[in-house]
């Protein structure tokens, strides 16, 4: 029998090892449309590569991922993050993990983690083309029939898809030609642009705790907020971009987004902090005296955005004042003009929808003999390592299963 893997990255080289692993009279062949395998595994996590999350509650790891959260929950229940660590280690990578949960390898060098999935294939006997592009399949007597743009023609009994994901509905038309519902890609995991606002001259500046939501929208989300030179980074703007990724796409990325910089404090709470510095400190300038978890640049700048000089001591504090700042505090309000790509990341929601596809097999349901695996399906986590997390799991069972 001849598998045919497509796609040669994480999920796609992941599917192969497996296929050869769980079928070893089996022939297997991974086709690549590029020169280069693991292209993105290579400038993950700024070059170290984030293998995955160090999350082993199933129901915790599938909560990470707005697109995929309960399909995944079966898969799980065969290949996990305790899985994944233990390939890797099985294979040469052993793994660290960093403070807010992302594993890495020991190396801190994403090309550990190529070598071993190399090395894996190559001791597998997975026989791999480069520069195969696939265009089209065809059924022919019960095998598939692959065709690349070069017009040259594979035949494989069954077929992985692991082609990863596409920015525009026209990279997946191929996939609608041989009956696959497919949903419309949009961008994932992006951060918020805010044109000239004089916020980004706190560039570099990071708040730990601040809840993040779209105005006149559900969508909203807790961490960390970087402030950049273009707009808003960090943990909690990352994850809203993917939670409301089609919200978003449906706005043009034009929208307003409303902070709270002190997490989850209300008004009443702010007051009270408020009242304690007046009583304890009224002759301190308020510049000098920050009674909040936020750092002194930021509350100078939120400072002069409520109108308060830096002169003004706490005792000197007029009512409305007191309004304005709070309301700065806890709804500061800004406009967002467009998105920028996450580092080297491109994550995208859509592709393969969901419903069309077996979640204990990967199986399609349209297509005997097809199978899928990462990014082409719709599925996407949030950034942590969980998308390499779904691309092994995926990847794994396709080729067990198949």
């Amino acid at each position: 029998m001849r598998i045919a893997v497509i796609g040669g990255g994480a999920a796609g080289c992941f599917a192969a090892i497996s296929a050869a692993h769980h079928h070893p009279d089996s022939e297997i062949v991974l086709l690549e449309r590029s020169q280069k395998l693991l292209s993105k595994v290579k400038v993950s996590g700024g070059g170290r590569c984030n293998v995955t999350h160090a999350c082993y509650n199933i129901k915790k790891l599938a909560g990470n991922y707005p697109r995929g959260e309960h399909f995944l929950r079966k898969g799980f229940n065969q290949f996990d993050t305790t899985d994944t660590v233990s390939w890797f280690e099985q294979n040469g990578v052993p793994l660290k993990t960093e403070h807010d949960g992302r594993m890495f390898p020991t190396t801190d060098q994403s090309q550990t983690v190529i070598d071993a999935l190399l090395s894996a294939m190559a001791a597998a006997k997975v026989r791999v083309q480069k520069g195969a592009h696939i265009i089209k399949i065809n059924n022919q007597d019960g095998k598939w029939l692959l065709i690349t743009n070069s017009n040259m023609k594979i035949q494989a009994n069954k077929v992985i898809i692991a082609s990863g994901g596409s920015p525009k509905l026209e990279g997946l038309n191929w996939l609608v030609e041989m009956g696959e519902k497919v949903l419309s890609p949009v961008p994932s995991l992006f951060t918020f642009n805010l044109g000239q606002d004089s916020i980004t001259q706190l560039q570099g500046v990071s708040c730990e705790k601040v809840r993040v939501r779209i105005q006149g929208s559900k969508f909203e989300s807790m961490g960390a907020c970087l402030i950049t030179h273009w707009g808003f980074s960090g943990s909690a703007v990352l994850k809203l971009s993917a939670f409301a990724a089609r919200y978003l796409a449906g706005c043009n990325y034009l929208f307003k987004v409303r902070l709270n910089w002190l997490g989850t404090m209300n008004e009443s709470q702010v007051r009270l902090i408020f009242e304690e510095a007046i009583r304890s400190h009224g002759g301190k300038k308020m510049c000098n005296l920050n009674p909040f978890d936020i750092p002194n640049r930021l509350w100078k700048h939120l400072m002069k955005r409520a109108q308060i000089s830096d002169e003004i001591r706490w005792k000197d504090m007029h009512l409305k004042s007191i309004q304005r700042w709070t309301e700065v505090l806890i709804n500061d309000v800004y406009d967002v003009n467009g998105k920028t790509t996450f580092k080297e990341e491109f994550v995208t929601c859509g592709g393969i929808d969901l419903q069309g596809v077996d979640p204990n097999t990967m199986k399609s349901k349209q297509n005997e003999g097809i199978y899928f695996a990462g990014e082409v399906l719709d599925i996407d986590g949030v950034t942590g390592g969980f998308n390499f997390q779904a691309a092994w799991t995926t990847g794994w069972i396709a080729g067990k299963l198949i």
